[in-house]
């Protein structure tokens, strides 16, 4: 009988580990803004194009919610095809496209 607790404790520490995982999700998406993500993913632009690429090549556009992608960003020279990246909400990369692959079709659910 003293030992019961041992048999609940797995279970409680599942239900804090998926505590803590709700609220450091709900912090990000708290504190995450349009800019940071769209600077983040400039950066990645600058690095993949290399020489001429510039951080104001990206602009940003929202995307269909409905899909699970909060904005589109879009990074192109001022000639040329560019590169799209589809960002969720907690701004991680979804799926997007670049110069060297042919155009991707938007999944389909």
């Amino acid at each position: 009988m003293v030992l019961r607790w041992l048999w609940w404790a797995p279970l409680a520490a599942l239900v804090l580990g998926f505590a803590l995982l709700g609220l450091r999700w709900g912090w990000l998406a708290a504190t995450i803004t349009e800019t940071d993500v769209i600077n983040k993913y400039a950066q990645r632009y600058v690095e993949m194009a290399g020489a001429g690429a510039q951080l104001t090549d990206c602009t940003a556009v929202p995307g269909d919610a409905s899909e699970g992608i909060w904005m589109i960003v879009r990074c192109a020279p001022p000639q040329g095809r560019g590169y799209e990246f589809h960002v969720n909400r907690l701004g991680g990369f979804e799926y997007g496209e670049s110069p060297e692959q042919p155009p991707i079709d938007r999944p389909e659910t």
